[in-house]
């Protein structure tokens, strides 16, 4: 047998290597011989090289061998890794062919067919599978009707929430140039109109007697994306904005942890959810006004209306668990343009929803005196009733540029004419007004009816325990379920209403939605004939067909323009740019041209611009207002003092230091305290027991300068008790009236007389 074994490249290469060594060695050998050198010398004189010997050849060889084997030992290595891989697969499909195998069985089994292929229910085994299947048809069953009886419970609870579309009423061409619109700010990210003035700047609205400061030059208008349950959360596909209304009070109050629970979670839930706006948060309810994606705002009432607090509460008659929010009412206007939502989300901490001074004891019970709530059909059919009178809960400066307007032998509108809310106690205790009211059917109105439950309710307290008010006859005391937001809803073209609507979010004011729809068509598409249009909404003929529901005669009566500029006197009704009245500080009614003049340095808008209700009653400055204002406070609280007696008194709270400071430890059981830094031309001892309220205040010692005699900011004064000292040291470092006041402690020395005579707190 021939040896067929061929040699590897490294054997050639070895081989060769030793050939070429070996024709070296005999070159060397036969010029050392030449020259006459030693053959065994490893240097040739001649050349100046280094000759090379055997050994260093033998190790060249030997170093290229060493690297071949190891390509060779890792070829074998990865060879040997891929044959692993390959046995691993190969396990792998067999225990996945052993699992299906054992699948297929069990299903088998399960539905009565064994491995031969016959059925196997009729055996004793297969008795087990039978009730198997039979438990599983009844958990079916009972899926589906849980699944029935939430979908119902949820249809009921949707009736609470009112929605209607902004655009609603626009004809489709103009449907079309607003939704393009609308992309166009959100795709430029711009939340402000540069076409209207009062938009390019910040607007400050006296919201329930308190000023609140709107920023509508933001550029945060496109709808936000958050996370939910791991996932982005975006909100509606049209980039429009939806606005939310609503209030809800609570009854009993919520204590410290359940309040600080319910700020945590609408606050929570609202960043969720992407929502921005105002959160009025007390211990008697919320009151919002929020906006957001269409998605994100209708998902963030859901989640509050699952919301108990630990407060949830079971109904004998039925065994049904409610929330407080199961019954609230939402109000939504979706559509809007972006530039429309509020820039952030800023919760405030109040101690009134809306700031009537009738918090805590003052406060009436809503549920033992509330009025009766009527819808918008039932309120416009009683406002056509001649024995009837409307209150227009709202401030004077709101009802200026709208109200409700019943037929001639119908009711009679009031305006109480307040410039804020805590000024209807007392003008409901005077007795012009209980005159007006004798012998009638009492309706009140506001703008999202918040307003009203207070209101409704202090009147009715007022029947039921104050023999001047019982004597009067008072018929019944009614309130509109909604407000006028509702009634827009209900009656798109204005119903029984006249003028536009005054309102705390981003519009401003607005019209009835088929007006204002009207307004918006002929401004932008002109006096086009849309009767020939299907599509439109606003139809010559659809639009005979919403007036003649409303009963209120043309759609074009409620385009009426109820204001005047303040300047000129021409009809006008939009508030715009940030000028007040000089003298009682409500928003001025300026037009176009005379605000435009006075920018533009044309006409001076000057001190004698006054709001109409300052000219009626021909105030002219404020330190007149102030001084009566306080002359009427104080005559009410004394009134009501003499009524309720010392122990039942209480006077009102008007701030929130009242409900977010906690007391200060006071180990010396001071009683005397040392205020600084107050606001010397604002600050007075009405304002100043309205602060510190709920700590009683029995002296004030009031510091002014020695050579002027001006009060210059710091007081010393005496509280009823240590808790209440440590009460007032709370507000340390607190902003009040736009200064950072500073309190301490502040022990009356044996010389000096404390407390000293005349600085008894008058009341």
């Amino acid at each position: 047998m021939t040896d067929t074994h061929s040699a590897t490249p490294v054997e050639e290469r070895l081989l060769i290597n030793e050939d070429e060594g070996k024709t070296k060695k005999k070159k060397h050998k036969k010029k050392k011989r030449r020259h006459g050198i030693n053959a065994n010398t490893d240097f040739c004189a001649v050349d100046g090289e280094k000759a090379v010997d055997s050994p260093s050849i033998a190790s060249a060889a030997s170093t290229e061998e060493e690297n071949e084997n190891r390509k060779n030992t890792n070829v074998e290595q990865q060879q040997q890794q891929a044959n692993e891989v390959e046995k691993e697969k190969k396990s792998k499909k067999k225990k996945n062919n052993k699992k299906e195998k054992k699948d297929r069985k069990r299903k088998r089994s399960s539905k009565g067919i064994d491995d031969d292929g016959h059925d196997s229910s009729c055996d004793n085994n297969g008795k087990k599978s039978k009730k198997k299947r039979k438990k599983s048809m009844k958990q079916r069953k009972d899926k589906r009707q849980q699944n029935s009886s939430q979908t119902q419970k949820e249809m009921a609870v949707d009736e609470k929430l009112i929605s209607s579309s902004a655009i609603a009423y626009y004809p489709e061409e103009l449907k079309h140039l607003q939704l393009k619109k609308n992309q166009e700010e959100t795709a430029t990210g711009t939340n402000n109109s540069t076409s209207n003035q009062e938009e390019e700047s910040i607007t400050e609205v006296a919201d329930d007697g308190k000023n609140e400061k709107n920023y509508v030059n933001s550029s945060e208008g496109c709808p936000s994306v958050t996370k939910q349950n791991g996932k982005a959360y975006s909100g509606n596909s049209n980039n429009n904005i939806t606005l939310l209304l609503f209030y809800q009070y609570v009854e009993p109050p919520w204590d410290e942890s359940q309040f600080q629970t319910a700020l945590r979670f609408v606050t929570d839930q609202g960043h969720l959810y992407g929502l921005t706006g105002r959160m009025r948060v007390a211990h008697e309810g919320l009151n919002c006004t929020l906006t957001g994606s269409r998605d994100g705002v209708r998902a963030w009432c859901s989640a509050l209306r699952s919301f108990d607090g630990g407060r949830s509460r079971v109904y004998p008659s039925t065994g049904e668990r409610r929330t407080e929010f199961a019954d609230t009412e939402f109000k939504l206007t979706d559509d809007l343009p972006p530039r429309q939502r509020f820039p952030k989300l800023h919760a405030f901490e109040v101690v009134e929803l809306v700031n009537y001074g009738l918090a805590g004891r003052r406060a009436p019970a809503i549920s033992a005196h509330g009025g009766t709530h009527l819808e918008p059909e039932q309120y416009h059919e009683k406002m056509t009733e001649g024995d009837t009178v409307v209150i227009d809960v709202r401030n004077h400066y709101e009802s200026n540029i709208g109200r409700f307007v019943p037929p001639p032998g119908g009711a009679k509108v009031i305006d109480p004419g307040m410039r804020k809310s805590t000024e209807f106690p007392m003008w409901l205790d005077r007795k012009e007004t209980k005159e007006m009211l004798r012998g009638k059917q009492v309706l009140m109105y506001c703008t999202g009816g918040v307003r009203c439950e207070r209101a409704s309710a202090l009147l009715k307290q007022k029947i039921d325990k104050e023999a001047d008010t019982k004597e009067l006859g008072i018929k019944g005391v009614y309130q509109l379920q909604g407000g006028v937001d509702k009634y827009f809803k209900q009656f798109p073209t204005g119903g029984l209403w006249k003028g536009k609507n005054y309102t705390f979010d981003k519009r401003f004011a607005h019209a009835p939605p088929a007006v204002e729809a009207l307004e918006r068509k002929k401004k932008v598409l002109g006096d086009k004939d849309d009767s020939g249009d299907d599509s439109g909404m606003l139809a010559s003929s659809e639009t005979a067909s919403l007036t003649t529901q409303d009963g209120a005669g043309p759609a074009n009566a409620a385009e009426e323009i109820m204001g005047k500029c303040e300047a000129c006197h021409k009809p006008w009704d939009m508030y715009r740019g940030k000028r007040r009245c000089p003298t009682c500080g409500v928003p001025s009614l300026i037009c176009r041209d005379c605000f435009e003049a006075d920018r533009d340095g044309r006409k001076k808008l000057g001190r004698d611009i006054r709001c109409d209700l300052c000219v009626a009653e021909k105030v002219t400055n404020k330190r007149e207002l102030r001084e009566r204002e306080e002359r009427e406070m104080k005559e009410y609280e004394r009134g009501l003092r003499c009524k309720l007696g010392q122990d039942q008194y209480d006077p009102p709270v008007q701030r929130k230091h009242a409900i977010t400071r906690k007391p200060k430890p006071n180990p010396e059981r001071t009683t005397r305290l040392f205020l600084k830094n107050m606001c010397s031309k604002q600050m007075d001892e009405g304002k100043l027991l309205e602060v510190l309220h709920p700590a009683k205040v029995t002296h004030i010692q009031w510091l002014t300068d020695r050579h002027t005699g001006k009060f210059y900011g710091s007081a010393f004064i005496e509280v009823k008790t240590a808790e209440d000292a440590g009460s007032v040291l709370a507000l340390d470092g607190m902003v009040v009236l736009g200064r950072k006041i500073k309190v301490k402690y502040q022990q009356a020395d044996e010389k000096d007389i404390w407390p000293i005579p005349n600085t008894e707190v008058s009341v």
